[in-house]
C-alpha cells in the first residue's frame, strides 16, 4: 500500500491550529472583565420594571443642577448621583443625563477639558468615540466617552480605568459642549 506523504503536514497544521486557538483563548481570558459589564441606564429587566411601577425600586435621585457646583459655562459631574450636566453662560443646565463611571473616580475639584478624540480604543480595550479628556492622575486618564457598542464600564473591575461612559447621543452632545479648556466640575 502506497505512503501518503500529507500524514506529517497535516499533523503540524493541525498542532499549529491548536496552538493558535489555545493563545486566542487565553487571550480571550486574560482580557476579559472580571465581573460581568453592568448593564446600561434606562435597560431594566421585567423585574426592575414591576419594582419600579410599584414604587419600590431604587430611589429617584433628582436632575436639578445641584447648589454649590460653580459659576459660568461648564460640565458638572456629580459622583454620587452618576450624572452629569451641560451648564450654559446663563447658569442653567442645557442637558443632562447619567452615565456609568469606572472603577477609578477623580477626586471632587475643578479641572478643565485637556484634549479631545473623535474616536480610539479605550483605557479598557473598547472601541469608543468622542473623547473628552479633563484630568490624569496616577497613570489614569479621566474623561467622557460613548463605547461604540453600546456598553457601560464595569466598576468593579480590578483595571483601574477613568472611563466616564455616556450613551452615544449623549456623548454627542458632550463632543458639542466640551472644548479645550471648558470647566469640568468634579462634586461628591
Amino acid at each position: 500500500m502506497p505512503r501518503s506523504s500529507t500524514g506529517p503536514a497535516v499533523a503540524v497544521l493541525t498542532a499549529a491550529a491548536l496552538g493558535v486557538v489555545g493563545f486566542l483563548g487565553y487571550q480571550a481570558a486574560a482580557t476579559a472583565p472580571d465581573h460581568p459589564t453592568q448593564a446600561r441606564p434606562g435597560s431594566h429587566s421585567a423585574e426592575s420594571k414591576k419594582k419600579d411601577k410599584d414604587g419600590a425600586g431604587s430611589k429617584q435621585r433628582s436632575t436639578a443642577l445641584p447648589a454649590g457646583s460653580g459659576t459660568g459655562v461648564r460640565v458638572v459631574y456629580a459622583l454620587g448621583d452618576k450624572r452629569v450636566w451641560l451648564v450654559g453662560a446663563d447658569g442653567k443646565a442645557t442637558h443632562t443625563f447619567q452615565v456609568g463611571p469606572s472603577p477609578a473616580s477623580p477626586d471632587p475639584g475643578t479641572y478643565s477639558v485637556t484634549s479631545r478624540n473623535k474616536g480610539g480604543v479605550g483605557s479598557d480595550g473598547v472601541q469608543v468615540e468622542h473623547v473628552v479628556v479633563f484630568h490624569s492622575e496616577g497613570g489614569v486618564v479621566f474623561g467622557f466617552s460613548a463605547a461604540v457598542d453600546g456598553s457601560m464600564p464595569d466598576p468593579n473591575a480590578r483595571k483601574r480605568t477613568g472611563a466616564v461612559r455616556e450613551s452615544r447621543a449623549d456623548s454627542a452632545a458632550m463632543w458639542d459642549f466640551a472644548q479645550v479648556d471648558t470647566k469640568v466640575v468634579v462634586i461628591p
